[in-house]
């Protein structure tokens, strides 16, 4: 039972890394590159998608995407951070807290659908050659695309409706550096049991779900890696699979760890820890880890240079 006499604070306050100022200017001038990397990086990728047709194919299509992701959920936490860096007073209105979770929740669960449709393409074109162009048509890749952003909008959704309804009467003071779920929850003085089981209801069932499709089509695929006599092939069929293995490892890892362990496990100065990294770290690896070290992706670059230094 919600209490009846209280309001909700004007303002949060973040609690961030450190009041020490040096610290905070180092912090603020390593994630301020880190972030101009991780836009740069991405938005070279889904450039370099978009204007070479050789990279018309469905897994350069889910990888636009996965950048466009990256790009987002990285711009909802990233550029508070920076200026709280920098601030005497680290604090947020309650609109600006409720859009800062619900964008980086959407966007974090949409890319955990990205990456399973990412495994399910690799499955169909190692182990289903010939059916491929039907499994991974334009419009199933669409209708994947679609199912992602709409799941990560609703759960979002449900999330931020069920937290800002519960009341604050306690602390204004978010023990975070960005609007997250779980230390939003500590600051309530009522039963947030509902909302703790949903939290873990929800992300659990997206998260666990889509690793499951993962797990169950690299599995499909390394059966299908065994099958193959030619060790050449054989290596080629893993290095196709190997960058988006690293990916979901340390995307899924972090996230697991975050959102599916008992509230009475919590520690939110461990949580600022990870949590840095998977919002802010991690999306500027992605295209590393995808991108410039794939064979089709240089070669395409390798082109734009010599086109540009020809037209010089």
């Amino acid at each position: 039972m919600l209490e009846n006499n209280y309001t909700m604070p004007t303002e949060f306050i973040f609690v961030g890394f450190t009041d020490r100022l040096p610290l905070r200017v180092t912090l603020f001038l390593v994630f301020f590159i880190v972030y101009i990397l991780t836009v740069v990086g991405n938005m070279t990728v889904i450039i370099l998608v978009n204007v070479n047709s050789s990279l018309q194919t469905p897994m350069y299509y889910f990888l636009c995407n996965l950048s466009f992701l990256d790009i987002s959920y990285s711009t909802a936490i990233a550029p508070k951070m920076l200026v709280n860096f920098l601030a005497s007073r680290k604090s947020i209105s309650p609109s600006g807290c409720a859009l800062q979770m619900f964008s980086f929740a959407c966007f974090a669960d949409a890319e955990c659908l990205i990456l399973a449709a990412m495994a399910y393409d690799r499955y169909a074109a190692i182990c289903n050659p010939l059916l491929y162009s039907t499994l991974m048509s334009k419009r199933v890749c669409i209708c994947f695309t679609l199912l992602a952003y709409f799941s990560g909008s609703m759960t979002s959704l449900v999330h931020v409706c069920l937290t800002f309804q519960l009341p604050f009467c306690g602390s204004n003071v978010i023990n975070h550096f960005f609007c997250d779920i779980p230390p939003l929850l500590a600051l309530s003085c009522t039963d947030t049991h509902i909302n703790e089981l949903l939290l873990f209801a929800l992300c659990g069932f997206i998260q666990t779900s889509t690793f499951v499709v993962i797990f169950i089509s690299y599995f499909c695929i390394l059966i299908t890696v065994f099958s193959i006599k030619s060790s050449g092939g054989r290596s080629k069929t893993v290095s196709t699979c190997a960058s988006h293995l690293i990916a979901v490892t340390l995307f899924y890892g972090t996230l697991l760890f975050m959102y599916l362990r008992p509230t009475n496990r919590y520690s939110l100065e461990t949580d600022k820890v990870v949590a840095v990294f998977y919002t802010v770290v991690f999306p500027m690896f992605n295209p590393i880890i995808y991108s410039f070290r794939n064979k089709d992706v240089k070669n395409v670059l390798k082109k734009l240079f010599e086109i540009y230094w020809t037209s010089k």
